[in-house]
């Protein structure tokens, strides 16, 4: 994670001002673009030293190295990591001034700046986390990662994943010891969340050639049915392929099913001692902690107490635009049963049903090409990359969101994911698909990543950064909105799903900061009753919803504030250029740098605004 430090940036009227009175006096473009080629080369070799210190981040992207291996998740490696950034610092200060640099080299310069500042300011909240959760924890990513990401299409790439289920076991040990550093400093889950992860993990460890119950024995674990379709689709003689599924097999056996026995032993073992506390305030230092992840996730100095109450005001408009929903479809009865009536009746869901499961996959699809085909209204710069639309596996449905993305391989080719949440189809419904499928697939976070991965002529850092959950996550909560100006959701119930979706965000805003500060203290069922009270989820995404903001603090707060910004950002320079507002130039300037914090957003939107006018 990279966090957000108090340090401010200047304002882009000064940045210009210094730099042209700075080339005035005799810094020349030709020797500012020279001293940013030394920048750039610089930060692409520092990129590929971070990137060479993490197999899975190589595989991520597609780069092909190293694919037997995993990271080193010890906390000597950490402490390397610490001292190695805060030597890179320190070296960037040393070679390197701002004043000498292009306009684009200073903001390289500055985010990595930022970056850096951020990792070494996190590395004292290193074991605040919770390493193994259920969202995001190591039981699942482990799988997960070995399916969706580990490819093969050569023998040697089989051989590496067997190489990599080989060496689970040292990567489970060294979690462990995670989890137990952490128990000696305090810091545990609530209780809920072990057997989440117990499910998981024991579900890893389900089917051939583990055995199990019945209805599983005679059925492929996720992982030997993963290994095994990838092995029966290489061109190499059948031995081979029997050789290389028995090894296979004798590594589930031998390695996996062990390492998952002795983690699924020390998550009993810490559940008998796990509190019933739900928020981060109960952590050494936790509410110092929780301000620094909503200035992570935020990039902003608000305070729990006014995002809080910012999402307490953003939810009584939302309800007003929903009561002008209920009026267009000439609904009688107030808001509560109006939501009733949405989660009830069945005109609103697919059946939970092989067919039903498949249509709405295949409407997903229809919605994103009826979009795709209008891009050009309104962006200059669309992704090369393609996107998929896929089911979320069986062996993590039960804990997984109801829809996320994952980016493409920028170096393999493999295209960006939109996943769906099949596992309960009244948790997804059809008057939420369109913005669900705007904000995870097109215009949402596959453009945005996409587009930042092809850049061209901006340092590897910026392509690949997900630092700034406020401008990503902002990004996909303002593409819910933008169809809309588009003439999108014709249908009203469509329109209210749209509501309804920026109603969750701001809720979130009201529940995160209610579990998380102390001046709240708000308990799990506290959330859950709040949520239930103000939205029309379903029981089932209410509590997978509040589950995933206990152990994911303030992440939770960046939609709203980003989207807000991005809007604010957009309204203004509309009142200042006039007829000279072009919509697709506006999300030029928000895409084509990269991750940026939302301070660094306002001041390229401020010089294009200045540069439109001159």
């Amino acid at each position: 994670m990279f966090l957000i430090t108090r340090r401010s940036f200047m304002a882009a009227t000064t940045a210009a001002a210094a730099l042209s009175a700075l080339s005035a006096c005799g810094d020349s473009a030709e020797a500012m673009k020279a001293e940013t080629k030394k920048l750039n080369e610089w930060l692409e070799e520092r990129f590929k030293f971070w990137v060479g210190r993490s197999p899975l981040g190589k595989a991520y992207l597609g780069i092909k190295e190293d694919m037997g291996k995993w990271d080193d998740l010890s906390e000597t490696h950490q402490k390397e990591d610490y001292e190695l950034q805060q030597k890179e610092l320190a070296d960037l200060k040393a070679k390197f001034k701002l004043e000498k640099l292009s306009a684009d080299g200073a903001l390289s310069f500055r985010l990595y700046e930022v970056r850096l500042n951020q990792d070494i300011s996190d590395y004292k909240w290193r074991n605040h986390d919770y390493p193994i959760n259920q969202m995001f924890g190591w039981q699942a990513e482990i799988p997960s990662f070995l399916i969706n990401i580990h490819r093969v299409g050569t023998k040697d790439e089989a051989v590496a994943y067997i190489e990599r289920m080989n060496g689970i076991p040292v990567v489970v040990d060294q979690i462990i010891d995670g989890l137990k550093t952490r128990e000696a400093l305090g810091v545990m889950p609530p209780k809920f969340v072990f057997s989440r992860v117990l499910r998981d993990s024991r579900n890893v460890l389900t089917g051939k050639p583990f055995g199990g119950d019945k209805a599983t024995a005679d059925k492929d674990s996720a992982l030997m049915e993963d290994i095994r379709g990838k092995i029966a689709s290489l061109q190499i003689p059948d031995e081979e392929k029997t050789a290389l599924t028995a090894d296979a097999e004798k590594a589930l056996l031998t390695a996996v099913k062990p390492a998952y026995e002795k983690l699924i032993a020390t998550l009993e073992d810490q559940e008998t001692r796990a509190t019933t506390d739900d928020g981060v305030w109960k952590l050494p230092e936790g509410e110092a902690y929780y301000q620094h992840m909503l200035q992570q996730h935020t990039t902003t100095k608000m305070t729990a107490q006014e995002i809080h109450e910012f999402g307490l005001k953003e939810v009584t408009r939302i309800h007003g635009e929903i009561q002008e929903i209920m009026k267009k479809v000439n609904f009688d009865g107030d808001m509560k049963a109006f939501f009733k009536f949405m989660n009830d009746d069945p005109q609103f869901y697919y059946p939970s049903t092989p067919e039903g499961k498949a249509a709405y996959i295949a409407k997903a699809k229809s919605v994103l090409a009826d979009m795709t085909a209008r891009l050009d209204d309104v962006f200059l710069t669309k992704p090369k990359a393609a996107l998929e639309v896929k089911p979320v596996e069986p062996f993590r449905e039960e804990s997984a969101s109801g829809a996320f993305y994952q980016p493409p391989g920028a170096f393999d080719g493999r295209p960006g994911t939109y996943y769906i949440n099949t596992f309960d189809m009244k948790a997804i419904s059809t008057f939420e698909l369109e913005a669900l499928a705007y904000h995870e697939g097109i215009p949402g976070h596959h453009m945005q990543i996409a587009i930042a991965q092809e850049l061209q002529d901006v340092p590897s850092f910026r392509k690949f950064g997900s630092d700034f959950t406020a401008y990503s996550e902002g990004w996909g909560l303002y593409c819910e909105r933008l169809p809309k100006e588009m003439g999108f959701y014709k249908d009203p119930y469509s329109d209210f799903g749209r509501l309804t979706m920026e109603l969750w965000r701001s809720c979130r805003l009201v529940v995160d900061t209610g579990l998380h500060a102390p001046q709240y203290k708000w308990t799990r069922e506290d959330v859950i009753k709040y949520l239930s009270d103000n939205t029309p989820n379903t029981e089932f995404d209410i509590r997978n919803e509040t589950e995933r903001y206990i152990v994911m603090p303030g992440q939770a707060t960046a939609y709203k504030i980003g989207m807000e910004k991005i809007l604010s950002l957009r309204e203004d320079a509309k009142k200042k250029l006039g007829d000279k507002f072009d919509i697709r130039e506006y999300h030029d300037v928000v895409l084509k740098s990269g991750p940026v914090p939302l301070s660094i957003m306002e001041e390229r939107v401020d010089a294009w605004v200045k540069s439109k006018k001159a």
